[in-house]
């Protein structure tokens, strides 16, 4: 996959218990985090993988929907 198909990518994160932290990390020589969300139970969170962005880490009880099919995060 060139880098330019996975800039297009999204991802989807429902949130399965409150307090689920999603971080994201930049891309380029230095990986650093840029950005971070933090979601209740429920709450739903849509991520595109960007010019900035190449990795997108999820901490707690999640689903995370992608082109991939459906992961679970515990």
């Amino acid at each position: 996959m060139d880098t330019q198909d996975a800039r297009q990518d999204y991802i989807v994160v429902k949130a399965e218990e409150s307090g689920v932290c999603i971080t994201g990390l930049t891309r380029g020589r230095d990986t650093r985090m840029h950005h971070t969300e933090r979601l209740d139970k429920g709450e739903v969170l849509i991520a595109e993988f960007t010019d900035i962005t190449s990795a997108i880490k999820v901490k707690g009880k999640a689903k995370i929907y992608c082109k991939h099919g459906v992961i679970e995060a515990e």
